[in-house]
Order: structure tokens, then sequence, then C-alpha cells
């Protein structure tokens, strides 16, 4: 399961998870071997199928990381959907969703990127870097490469 901050701009306008030009989301799954071919924003349904899938951080706003006011993140809807779903990992799609998730449940402030000591019940959690065009000075691939092994080996 992938977690975002929130919708950015243009996914919300397309109605489809990571939709922004310049977004590295789906083609880096693909790179990555977690989906067979490069899937399209729009197709962000049919994740399930390849046992993957998307959440925000923040349901009911959309913007820049930088723009969201903290009132709309809800840490605990995000602790209450993996308790029932029970994937076997959560990953943060950028530091911003886990340090509010962190902060909120292990009241933890420094995060790096990668597999964290901490896990929800039996889910562990990763913390990878936003793929979003705005975050392209901090893009590094290794960490989803490691993830990518990680999920393999399950």
């Amino acid at each position: 399961m992938f977690c975002g901050s929130a919708a950015g701009a243009a996914s919300a306008r397309k109605g489809a998870y990571y939709a922004g030009p310049g977004n590295r989301f789906w083609p880096t799954l693909h790179q990555i071997g977690l989906t067979p071919r490069l899937l399209a924003p729009d197709e962000f349904a049919t994740l399930p199928q390849y046992g993957l899938g998307l959440t925000d951080m923040a349901k009911h706003v959309s913007g820049s990381d930088a723009s969201l006011p903290r009132s709309a993140d809800d840490p605990q809807a995000i602790a209450d959907k993996i308790t029932r779903i029970d994937p076997d990992i959560l990953a943060f799609v950028g530091k911003r969703a886990a340090q509010v998730f962190f902060r909120h449940h292990f009241h933890k402030t420094r995060i790096d990127y990668g597999l964290q000591h901490e896990a929800l019940g039996a889910t562990a959690l990763f913390v990878l870097p936003s793929t979003s065009g705005l975050a392209v000075r901090y893009w590094d691939e290794a960490p989803w490469r490691a993830l990518a092994a990680l999920i393999k080996s399950i």
C-alpha cells in the first residue's frame, strides 16, 4: 500500500493518482518491476491486480505538500485502514506523509528513507522519496529499488 500526502493539483483535476507532469510514480513502478508495463495515471484502479494499493494522508484537500493544511491530515484514518486491510507493507511516498504518521503514532520526528524499525501490527513501514516533479532535487531511485526487493522477497 502506497500512501502520499494528498492529491496534487493535476491529479485532483484529472481524478487520478500521480497525474502531474513530471511525476515519476508510474514510470518508477514499472522500472523497478512492480508493474509489468507502464501504467497511465487513469489506470490506478488496476493496481490491486498487481498486489498494490493507494491512499493519501489528507483525502479531502489537494495541492502541493507546502500548501496542505495540517488540519487535513488524518494519520488515524491511515492506521485504521492499514489495520483493516493488513497489507505486508505501507510505503509512504515522500517524507511529509511519513512524518505526519510517525509523529502521531510513534512520537518520532526524524525519519530516513527505507525500511523503518517501527511497524503497524504485522505491516512493515517504508519511506520513499517523493516522485513529484516538485521534489526532483530529493529524487533517489535506490529506496524504490529496495522496496521492490522487499516486496519480491515476501
